[in-house]
């Protein structure tokens, strides 16, 4: 029998089928677990929801807030990098609430045992931001990073490792493997010294940046984490004086690559024109320097060499620092050590005399 009552029109809420067999929509209990998980992400986290949140999760709420703000992709990529390897695995289930200075202090001794100082902070550094996000989400009181004692790197600047000239001299007439990538490593060591360029820099050098007849090189899109992307800093974009032996370099080298037009690559992959692989660039530098017997230094302290040698010649330092892309003047002094004098010792023999 029909029991409809004429005029009624049927409740929304009970005319809902419970059937698991509903193909087309959501079901009356589906339908509630999401308008529940809708209503639970607009509400502020409470204590107890607080207490679950730890470094991993807030970690990722960092990684938003940087997509959102249009950070550089090298950056947000080594925040995740740091999160994933070091940090989330150190500090594990523990809620941000419960971790405390102490805890801050342990991870730098953990991890100094393996990794450089300067690494380390930078994981501090991240870690710093995780908690910033955290206090302003109300998931911890405070942020015991910013009462923890950092690591301190001690920065001898009479210590800096380069290559000297004589050195310089060697690597570059030197023998290289004979395959693809021994075509263009003299090229690309020489110009790195005497540019100073950095090693992103180089490899996202294209040939409409090279101003042979200006004797320049022009710093515009650096290639870094597989991308090409703005310079590091607003001093970063520059350009550099070509000396004559790089810029008769680079002209042989571009008579003979097979990607010459103006939007190709400089130090491209020989074969393919694709950028040069970052990693493999680090070993056949280190090869190189092992194959011709010269000191022990990274690709990066090329731009010493330059550096001391800008210094040593009586470049302004603030010139120096223009030629780098240094955005803070302290950067560029370092090299002050390397400077000329103006008879000093001179002065001081004539005072003890």
């Amino acid at each position: 029998m029909d029991t409809t009552v004429v005029g009624l029109r049927p409740d929304p809420v009970s005319s809902y089928t419970t059937s698991t067999d509903v193909t087309d929509g959501l079901n009356r209990r589906q339908a509630e677990e999401a308008f529940a998980k809708v209503r639970s992400a607009d509400r502020p986290p409470t204590a107890d929801t607080s207490s679950r949140i730890t470094v991993e999760l807030a970690g990722e709420a960092l990684k938003s807030s940087l997509e959102i703000r249009g950070r550089r992709k090298s950056h947000k990529l080594t925040v995740a990098s740091d999160l994933k390897n070091h940090l989330a695995p150190f500090f594990d289930d523990r809620a941000l609430s419960e971790i405390t200075p102490d805890d801050v202090e342990r991870y730098i001794r953990v991890k100094s045992k393996t990794l450089a100082m300067k690494t380390i902070r930078n994981h501090v550094n991240t870690l710093h931001s995780i908690f910033e996000i955290g206090v302003r989400k109300s998931w911890c009181a405070s942020n015991p990073v910013k009462v923890a004692d950092r690591p301190q790197i001690k920065k001898s600047e009479t210590r800096i490792r380069f290559l000297d000239q004589p050195q310089l001299d060697t690597l570059i007439a030197g023998t290289f493997p004979d395959d693809v990538f021994g075509t263009i490593e003299s090229t690309l060591y020489l110009t790195a010294a005497m540019t100073g360029l950095r090693q992103g820099e180089l490899l996202g050098l294209r040939w409409r940046d090279v101003d042979f007849t200006a004797r320049r090189v022009r710093v515009v899109s650096p290639y870094v984490r597989g991308e090409f992307d703005e310079t590091k800093s607003i001093d970063s974009s520059r350009s550099v004086p070509m000396a004559s032996h790089v810029g008769q370099a680079l002209s042989d080298l571009r008579d003979r690559s097979h990607y010459s037009a103006p939007g190709d690559l400089v130090f491209c992959h020989p074969e393919t024109g694709h950028p040069l692989d970052r990693s493999k660039l680090t070993r056949r530098f280190a090869k190189a320097l092992a194959a011709n017997e010269l000191p022990k230094v990274t690709f990066h302290e090329l731009r010493h060499t330059f550096g001391t040698r800008m210094a040593a010649a009586g470049v302004p330092i603030r010139t120096i620092q223009q030629w780098m892309g240094h955005a803070d003047m302290k950067t560029t002094q370092i090299y002050a050590h390397y400077s000329p004098t103006d008879n000093e010792a001179d002065t001081i023999d004539a005072a003890f005399s």
